[in-house]
């Protein structure tokens, strides 16, 4: 099957020349918008394991994560490079010391990339210094991964996001200042969205030349706020059929050479509500890519608006 959209995995076989394999790092970190910095008991949708259901201990040290994965991730799918990918919470929300203590930590054999995962208002100069002298130091590549969910900020404030869409577009300026390659997480299914947000989601990113995005399928965990309100019947989820138009119009107004890491998510079975309209993940992908190609669809397919569109006909 033709290659529709651009591969995440083969993005960094390109780049690194040999299998690379993303391992997760868990620090003891916690988030501004739990601890009443800018906000109290998280996103709506964010259980108390946060995104790091598959990590290990935060009380084994970086290192220790690094090895125990790296001998696993070896073994069982033959990769020969690593991405230490600081995954849970905010990575960025700790004191500069410490996280400077944390990444030079990562710089480990065979690992070619630093990936922080961190929120839009958790960037700032100071920070990225600390990345900017690693890089220059370990001769090691930086990626910055923004959970940003949705461009609708509507939206934003009913999942209580605790940020707005102009922290997102402070931030990916300030990363682009350094060379540091950014990776936008969405979720294309938040129940207050429509299919206008999914195209300005593409159109957005695009536009602000970023480098990399990561999509998610809404998932719905017990005993968050999210969580009682679908158990109250309050909620209205789409269908996996929509999901999948979704993804395949969200692509095609993608800049082509922007790199999709995933199309869906995972999520843990235990303590979950909803998921993936209990489907495997790699199902739902794969019916995703079988109609792009029945459709003859493609990522950048409606790329055309940027540029001044308007002006084209005076050409």
């Amino acid at each position: 099957m033709e290659k529709r959209y651009r591969i995440y995995s083969e993005y960094l076989k390109e780049k690194y020349g040999t299998k690379v394999y993303k391992i997760p790092i868990n620090l003891p970190v916690t988030c501004p918008n739990r601890d009443g910095t800018v906000g109290v008991g998280g996103c709506i949708y964010c259980g108390e394991e946060g995104a790091g259901f598959e990590n290990l201990s935060n009380q084994l040290s970086v290192q220790e994560q690094i090895e125990i994965n790296t001998q696993y991730i070896r073994e069982k799918y033959k990769a020969e490079k690593f991405i230490a990918y600081f995954q849970n919470y905010t990575n960025t929300f700790l004191p500069l010391k410490d996280f400077k203590e944390y990444v030079y930590q990562a710089c480990q054999d065979d690992v070619v990339q630093i990936a922080i995962s961190t929120r839009p208002d958790c960037i700032n100069n100071s920070y990225l210094e600390v990345l900017n002298d690693l890089k220059k130091e370990k001769g090691i590549d930086i990626a910055i991964e923004l959970g940003l969910q949705t461009v609708n900020y509507h939206t934003l404030k009913k999942i209580n996001r605790g940020h707005t869409l102009a922290e997102l577009v402070d931030a990916v300026l300030q990363i682009k200042q350094y060379g540091f390659e950014s990776c936008i997480h969405l979720i294309l299914n938040l129940p207050w969205d429509d299919q206008d947000d999914v195209i300005e989601n593409a159109k957005l990113l695009s536009a602000l030349r970023v480098e990399q995005v990561k999509l998610h399928s809404l998932y719905i965990v017990e005993g968050t706020l999210l969580g009682k309100r679908y158990q109250e019947s309050d909620l209205q989820m789409i269908a996996m059929e929509e999901y999948i138009e979704r993804v395949i119009t969200f692509l095609e107004y993608l800049d082509p050479d922007v790199v999709v890491q995933r199309l869906i998510g995972r999520a843990p079975k235990e303590g979950t509500l909803f998921v993936n309209w209990n489907t495997s993940w790699w199902k739902i992908r794969d019916m995703i890519e079988g109609k792009m190609e029945e459709s003859e669809s493609y990522q950048g397919k409606q790329f055309d608006y940027l540029n001044g569109k308007a002006l084209r006909k005076f050409d």
